[in-house]
C-alpha cells in the first residue's frame, strides 16, 4: 500500500487472495489493511492538504500529473496483462475503456483544465447593504477526498478520479475493491518511486473488509467521497455520511435502455444488443433492455438470436473474445439467480441462461436473451451485472418513452432511427445522464458522466466534473 509517502504492508502482516476469474488460480497477494490503517491514511491526507502549497501550486501539480503520466506509460503492457488477469477483462476491452482510453486522457485532460480553468472570474459591480461592491467568485478545493473504486473497469475510474482529484488541488485516499487490488497498488508504487508528488498527497489503501472503506465515510478528516459503484452501497454512503455533512459524487447503478424505432436500419441496431456481452455484461452504462415496436418485434428477435449464438467468449487472452468470466463466484451466482427469476416470472429464454460445459473453469455465464418480457418483471428492473439482455415490445415512440423511464434508474440509454431528427427528438425525453444516439458514444475525459435518480449524483469527467471537487467563495470589497 501507499501511506503517507511509504510503500508498506498491512500492520498485522495479513494479506489476502487475488484471484484470477478466468482460471479460479491464485495470483498472489496483497496487503490485508485494518481500519488503523485507513485511519492514518486520512490523517496523512489531511496535513498533506493542510500543510504543503499542494492545493495552491499550480505548476507543481501539473508537472507532478505529467510524471505520473509519463510513469504509467512506461508500464502499459504490464498494466494490460494484470487486468486481463485480476479483472478477467478480454484483451479486446484493454484497448478501449479498460486500459488505453483512460491512459490516453485521465490525466492528461485535467492537467490540461489546470492552466485553462477559471479560477476566479469577476461579476459585475453590485449594490448590497447600501454599498457599491467590486465582486468575485473563487474556487478552492474540497479538502480531503475518499475515493472508492469497483471491480469491474478498475483502474479506468480510479484514474478517472484521481486525475480530476489531484488537478483540482485535493488529496485522496483511494480503496480499491478488494477482488482487483493490483492495478491500484501499481499506481501507488508510481507514485511514489516516479514522481515528486508530496508523502500524503496519494494514499492507496487496500483490504479484503469493505466496513474498512467505509472510515472515508465516517471521518470528520474527509471533505468529500467519490464513490462508484451499486446503488445500495451508495445510499449507505450517503446515510452514513449525513453526520458530517459529507460532499458526495456517486456513480452508481443503471438498467438502461435501447430504443429500436420502427425506421431504424434493423441488422446494424440490434448489433447494439451485444454491448451485454462486452465485459461479460459488467458495466453500469450497459443497455440491457432493448425496445423493439411491436411491428418488427419477431422479426428482430431472431436477428438477435444469430447475433447472440455467435458471440465469442471464453479465454480472456483470446485476442478475438469479447465476453470474459464474471469477476466472481458470488456474482455468477447472483446472475443466475436472475436467470432463473426471469423463467419464473413468465419471459422466454430464448437462449444461453446457464453455465457454458465446455468452459468448467471459470466464472462463466453463457449470453442470455429473454424475449416476451413485460417492463414490471425483475429481470427488467433490478441491474443483473451480467450478459443478459431483455427484449420488451412497444406500439409508438411515446410507449418507448414511457417504459424507457419507468426505472429507478436513469444513467445511460440509446436510441437509433432512420432519421435523426426523430432520434433526438426521442433522445431529449429519455431521463438518462447519457443517450447514444443512432451509434454514438457519450464518453471521454471531456465529456461529463453521471445518472439521474437511482444512477447517481454528480457528474465524472469533463468541467462539470472538474467543479465537483471544487468549493466556491464568493467575494466583495467596496468600490473605491
Amino acid at each position: 500500500m501507499l501511506i503517507d509517502g511509504k510503500l508498506v504492508e498491512a500492520d498485522s502482516g495479513k494479506r489476502f487472495d487475488n484471484i484470477n476469474p478466468a482460471t479460479e488460480q491464485l495470483l498472489g497477494q496483497v496487503a490485508d489493511a485494518s481500519t488503523a490503517e485507513m485511519r492514518r491514511a486520512i490523517a496523512a491526507a489531511r496535513r498533506a492538504f493542510d500543510t504543503t502549497d499542494w492545493s495552491t501550486n499550480h505548476a507543481f501539480r501539473k508537472r507532478c500529473l505529467e510524471q505520473l503520466q509519463d510513469a504509467l506509460e512506461s508500464e502499459r503492457e504490464e498494466l494490460r496483462e494484470e487486468l486481463i488477469l485480476e479483472v478477467g477483462c478480454p484483451r479486446m476491452v484493454t484497448s478501449g475503456p479498460q486500459l488505453d482510453d483512460p491512459l490516453e486522457s485521465a490525466l492528461r485532460y485535467p492537467a490540461k483544465l489546470i492552466d485553462e480553468f477559471p479560477w476566479e472570474s469577476d461579476l459585475p459591480d453590485g449594490l448590497a447593504m447600501g454599498v457599491l461592491n467590486r465582486r468575485r467568485v473563487r474556487k478552492e478545493p474540497a479538502g480531503v477526498v475518499g475515493a472508492i473504486v469497483p471491480w469491474n473497469f478498475p483502474f479506468e475510474v480510479a484514474l478517472n478520479k484521481l486525475g480530476q482529484i489531484l488537478a483540482t488541488g485535493n488529496t485522496v485516499v483511494l480503496k480499491p475493491a478488494p477482488d482487483t487490488p493490483w492495478n491500484a497498488t501499481r499506481i501507488g508504487r508510481l507514485v511514489a518511486e516516479r514522481t515528486d508528488i508530496p508523502p500524503g498527497v496519494v494514499n492507496i489503501v487496500t483490504s479484503s473488509d469493505h466496513l474498512v472503506g467505509e472510515e472515508l465515510t465516517l471521518s470528520p478528516q474527509v471533505d468529500l467521497v467519490s464513490f462508484t459503484g451499486s446503488t445500495t452501497v451508495g445510499q449507505r454512503i450517503m446515510a452514513k455520511g449525513a453526520a458530517t455533512m459529507k460532499r458526495v459524487f456517486l456513480e452508481l447503478g443503471g438498467k438502461s435502455a435501447t430504443i429500436v424505432l420502427d425506421d431504424a436500419d434493423f441488422p446494424s441496431a440490434l448489433m447494439a444488443g451485444l454491448g451485454v456481452c462486452y465485459h461479460a455484461g459488467q458495466g453500469c452504462a450497459v443497455q440491457t433492455r432493448m425496445l423493439l415496436p411491436r411491428s418488427r418485434y419477431a422479426e428482430g428477435v431472431e436477428v438477435l438470436k444469430a447475433a447472440f449464438a455467435a458471440v465469442p467468449y471464453g479465454d480472456p487472452q483470446r485476442p478475438d473474445v469479447m465476453m470474459g468470466p464474471l469477476i466472481s463466484a458470488k456474482q455468477r451466482d447472483r446472475v443466475l439467480g436472475y436467470i432463473e427469476k426471469g423463467v419464473a416470472e413468465g419471459a422466454t429464454l430464448a437462449l444461453g441462461g446457464g453455465q457454458p460445459r465446455h468452459l468448467p473453469t471459470g466464472w462463466y455465464v453463457e449470453p442470455t436473451l429473454f424475449t416476451d418480457v413485460d417492463n414490471s418483471m425483475t429481470i427488467a428492473q433490478e441491474e443483473i451485472f451480467g450478459p443478459v439482455l431483455v427484449v420488451i415490445p412497444f406500439d409508438d415512440d411515446d410507449d418507448a418513452v414511457r417504459i424507457a423511464n419507468e426505472s429507478v434508474y436513469g444513467l445511460s440509454g440509446g436510441v437509433f432511427s432512420g432519421s435523426l431528427e426523430r432520434s433526438f427528438a426521442v433522445a431529449r425525453r429519455v431521463r438518462t445522464g447519457g443517450m447514444c444516439v443512432n451509434g454514438g458514444t457519450p464518453y471521454g475525459a471531456d465529456l461529463p458522466f453521471g445518472g439521474y435518480k437511482h444512477s447517481g449524483i454528480g457528474r465524472q469527467n469533463g468541467t462539470l466534473g472538474f467543479e465537483q471537487y471544487l468549493e466556491t467563495k464568493s467575494l466583495a470589497w467596496p468600490k473605491a
